[in-house]
């Protein structure tokens, strides 16, 4: 079977040479520890973590590190995670590591991705290629089910494709779901009637892991035409669930409310980059990527970098729509 490579920025603390901090990560990730213990066999070292070339970046180095396809349990995003960003992070000998990439092979991708992906949220909405404008009800809580009706038809009949909740709107009493929903799809119609033009309404299912295949059910039932998942918060496994459920055959949209805690530092945490990975495989078919301007911290070439992970051709599977948001507007564009 092919490696797993993990592509890391690290900067090791004085004193401590780049090859140490290195082999440090690669042995903290799979069969070392920060001993030597004498239950370490010799039939063990086929799982060891092995070093690629270290090469100087910005004030620390890169390195790629190459983890046996062995070492994962196909299947498990947990697991993986637990490989390629566990306590590597937290290694006192190394000042900072971030990780900036993964190389997935197929042999560790039994999923089966977006169910639509790019060409068949464009077929929803009958576009072939300009860019979809969406927008965010606001305030992002607060109104009723009837004023966010209101606004959304506001919202549809002025031209938009694409409307969401924002991320903290989910089930509340001020606005629950059961009003929302139909109230809106409803506006929906209305536009649709008027215009010919079919919106999609992205409603908020988050919630804990397991009651969301059900609301998302629930949704289903009440006649929304796409979920939306905040992917953070609520674990990678959330959209799984929901993709691979054969009754669910809507698309996804994945808001990334939380990941500047991880991802925004340049020198540690994770970038963005294997989160799109990981939207790509386990089947979201829109995630929020940023944008090159507006409220939120952006790095363009990363951010670029990010979105071609989304929409290039990647081992057999759908592409996924890159979302650009965060204080975007007309004028930014």
């Amino acid at each position: 079977m092919a490696d797993v490579i993990a592509h890391y920025y690290f900067r090791p603390k004085e004193g401590v040479t780049p090859e140490w901090a290195a082999q440090a990560i690669a042995e903290e990730q799979t069969t070392g520890t920060w001993t030597d213990i004498s239950t370490l066999e010799k039939y063990i070292h086929y799982l060891d973590g092995r070093v690629e070339k270290i090469l100087p970046s910005g004030e620390g180095y890169q390195v790629s590190i190459r983890y046996p396809s062995e070492i994962f349990e196909i299947g498990n995003i947990p697991q993986y995670l637990s490989v390629v960003a566990g306590n590597l992070f937290g290694l006192s000998k190394i000042a900072a590591v971030r990780l900036l990439d993964v190389d997935f092979p197929k042999e560790v991708i039994p999923f089966k991705g977006p169910k639509f992906g790019i060409d068949g949220v464009r077929k929803l909405v009958g576009t072939t290629d300009r860019p979809h404008v969406g927008t965010i009800i606001k305030p992002k809580v607060g109104l009723n089910p009837e004023d966010t009706a209101a606004v959304a038809y506001e919202a549809a009949i002025g031209g938009v494709d694409l409307i969401k909740d924002d991320e903290t709107l989910t089930d509340q009493k001020f606005c629950p779901i059961a009003k929302r929903l139909p109230l809106v799809m409803e506006q929906l119609e209305r536009v649709k009637s008027q215009t010919g033009r079919n919106v999609l309404y992205a409603v908020n299912i988050s919630t804990a892991g397991d009651k969301i295949l059900e609301r998302a059910e629930q949704a289903k039932e009440m006649g929304a035409n796409m979920l939306m998942i905040d992917v953070i918060v609520c674990g990678f496994d959330a959209i799984r669930v929901v993709a691979e459920d054969p009754s669910i055959n809507l698309p996804l949209h994945i808001h990334r409310t939380m990941h500047a805690a991880i991802t925004r530092n340049r020198e540690h945490g994770i970038s963005m980059r294997p989160f799109c990975r990981l939207v790509r495989m386990l089947g979201g078919d829109q995630l929020h990527t940023g944008t090159v301007s507006g409220k939120m911290e952006h790095d363009a070439q990363e951010l670029i970098g990010d979105n071609r992970t989304l929409t290039e051709s990647w081992q057999g599977i759908n592409t996924v729509f890159p979302v650009a948001s965060g204080g975007l507007h007309p004028g930014g564009v």
